[in-house]
C-alpha cells in the first residue's frame, strides 16, 4: 500500500482549488460560514445521536459542550468577517515619510485540522471557522475515538462542501496523518490532544517548516483560599470537574485549598456531586462515561492506587462507568498527581502558605487553565503575577473558553498558539505588511554615496 492510499483526500486538487483563488472574496467565505451554520443546524440531531454513542452526552450537554459553542463562534465571525478582512492602516516612521503601511491579512492555503475524542464534534469544527474566515481550504481529521462522531463528520460534510475544499480524512491517526504530511506539504497543522501525540506532530512539521497550533493539555490546579465562598466554590468546581465525566483539557485536575476551610469544602464538594448526578450517578441522564476501556483502566489504576476515597468510587468497566470520586490524602509523589488526570477524579490536597501551594503547581509543566478562588484582590494578584498558565478564571471554572473575545490556548508544555474568535482568524491567516511610497518625494539623503551623511542618517533612524 502506498501513501495515498492510506487515506481518501485529494489533497493536489485542493491545492489547485485555493491557487486558482476561489477563497479569497468576502462573498465565498461568508457562504461558507453560513453553509457550515446550517449544516449544524440542519444535522443537529444526528450530532447529537453519535456523541450520545460515544460519550453517553445528553442533548442538553451536547448543545452546550459543542454544536451550541460552534454555532454561537460562527455568528460571531459573521458579524465581523468583513472587519477582520479589511486591511488595517498602521503608523509609518519618519524614516519612511511620506509612505503609508497597510497590514493585510492573506490566506495561508491548505491546512490540517486534527481534533479530539473528548468534544469531538466542537474541537474539529471550532477552528475549522477560524480556517474558512480566513480563506483557506480544509482538510479536517477527526479522532477515531469517538467512531460515531467521525462518520457523521465526514457524512455531512461530503454532503455540504466541495472536497476540493473542505474534505474529512477518516482512519486511525497514527496512520493517516503521517501519510498526508509525507505526500504534501500543509501550511499549517491545528493540532488538539495529548502531549505526547503534539510533539510528535511538531517533529514531523519541523522538517518542513510548517506553522503549527498545538492545543495541549496538562494539570491544571483549583486554588481555594480560605477567604473563599465554600457553597459557590463547590458548586463551579463540581460542574467544572465533572462535566463530560472528567475528559475536559480545561477540567480542574485537582484542588490546593487552604488547610482552614478543607473539611468545609469537601462537603460541599461532595453536596452538589449528588445534587447534580444523583446518589446513583450511574443512573444519571446528566453524566457521561469513559470514552473506552485503554481510558478506563488507566483511570482505575489511579483510583485503586492513590489516597483515599471521600466520595464515589464506584465503576463498572462492561459500562465504561467511574463516579465522580473526591479523593483526599494524595501526595505530589502519587502517579495520579505525575500526569493530566482527564477523569472524574479529583484530588484534594491541603496547603498552609501559598508558597507551598505555589511550589505543588511548579511541580508539573505550565498548565493549560489556571482556577483561584477568593475575594480578596490582593490574593488575586499574588497568584496571576506568579502562575504561568494559559488561561483560566477567578471565582468560576472553564467558561473563558466560550468567550470569543479573548484567546484559548495554552503555554509551554500545554500548548502552541491559540484561537477563538478574531484569534482563529489571526492564526489561519499571514500578517503581510505592505508600505507603499509616493514619487513625488525622494530625498538624495537617502542614496548613495553616504560619506558625509552620518549625523543626518542618525537623526531620522533613531
Amino acid at each position: 500500500m502506498n501513501k495515498e492510499e492510506t487515506f481518501s483526500v485529494d489533497l493536489h486538487s485542493m491545492r489547485q482549488y485555493f491557487n486558482a483563488g476561489h477563497t479569497i472574496s468576502y462573498e465565498f467565505r461568508k457562504k461558507q460560514l453560513l453553509l457550515l451554520k446550517e449544516m449544524i443546524e440542519t444535522n443537529e440531531e444526528e450530532i447529537f445521536a453519535a456523541l450520545y454513542a460515544d460519550l453517553n452526552t445528553s442533548r442538553e450537554e451536547a448543545y452546550a459542550t459543542e454544536t451550541g459553542l460552534v454555532i454561537a463562534e460562527i455568528t460571531f465571525a459573521l458579524k465581523r468577517l468583513r472587519k477582520w478582512m479589511h486591511p488595517k492602516r498602521v503608523k509609518t516612521n519618519f524614516l519612511n515619510f511620506p509612505s503609508s503601511t497597510r497590514i493585510y491579512r492573506d490566506p495561508l492555503g491548505v491546512v490540517l485540522i486534527i481534533g479530539s475524542w473528548n468534544y469531538p464534534f466542537q474541537l474539529a469544527v471550532m477552528p475549522l471557522i477560524g480556517a474558512i474566515a480566513g480563506g483557506n481550504c480544509a482538510v479536517i481529521k477527526p479522532s477515531e475515538g469517538a467512531p460515531a462522531t467521525s462518520a457523521i463528520l465526514a457524512k455531512i460534510f461530503t454532503k455540504t462542501f466541495s472536497p476540493e475544499y473542505i474534505s474529512v480524512a477518516e482512519g486511525e491517526g497514527s496512520k493517516v496523518v503521517p501519510a498526508m504530511m509525507e505526500s504534501f506539504r500543509f501550511d499549517h497543522i491545528f493540532y488538539t490532544g495529548s502531549g505526547n501525540v503534539g510533539k510528535s506532530i511538531y517533529q514531523a512539521a519541523a522538517k518542513d517548516l510548517i506553522p503549527v497550533t498545538l492545543e495541549l493539555g496538562g494539570k491544571s490546579p483549583a486554588i481555594v483560599e480560605a477567604d473563599a465562598d465554600m457553597k459557590t466554590t463547590a458548586r463551579r468546581i463540581v460542574l467544572g470537574k465533572f462535566v463530560n465525566a472528567g475528559q475536559t483539557c480545561v477540567a480542574p485536575d485537582y484542588i490546593l485549598v487552604h488547610e482552614a476551610v478543607k473539611e468545609t469544602l469537601l462537603a460541599e464538594l461532595k453536596k452538589y456531586t449528588e445534587e447534580f448526578f444523583g446518589k446513583n450517578p450511574a443512573e444519571s441522564a446528566e453524566y457521561g462515561k469513559i470514552i473506552n476501556e485503554k481510558r478506563f483502566d488507566s483511570l482505575l489504576s489511579y483510583l485503586n492506587g492513590s489516597g483515599k476515597k471521600y466520595s464515589g468510587g464506584e465503576y463498572n468497566r462492561e459500562k465504561l462507568f467511574i463516579a465522580p470520586t473526591i479523593l483526599t490524602d494524595i501526595s505530589m509523589q502519587d502517579n495520579i498527581m505525575k500526569e493530566e488526570i482527564f477523569g472524574p477524579l479529583l484530588p484534594v490536597i491541603p496547603f498552609k502558605e501559598r508558597e507551598e501551594a505555589l511550589g505543588m503547581i511548579r511541580e508539573n509543566d505550565k498548565p493549560l487553565s489556571f482556577y483561584l478562588f477568593s475575594d480578596n484582590n490582593e490574593s488575586v494578584k499574588w497568584w496571576m503575577e506568579r502562575v504561568s498558565f494559559g488561561g483560566g478564571c477567578v471565582n468560576n471554572t472553564i467558561w473563558h473558553l466560550a468567550n470569543p473575545n479573548s484567546p484559548f490556548g495554552g503555554v509551554g508544555g500545554s500548548g502552541i498558539g491559540n484561537y477563538h474568535g478574531k484569534y482563529s482568524f489571526e492564526t489561519f491567516t499571514h500578517a503581510k505588511p505592505v508600505m507603499k511610497t509616493p514619487v513625488w518625494f525622494d530625498p538624495g539623503m537617502k542614496y548613495p554615496p553616504y560619506k558625509g551623511k552620518l549625523n543626518l542618517l542618525k537623526k531620522l533612524i533613531r
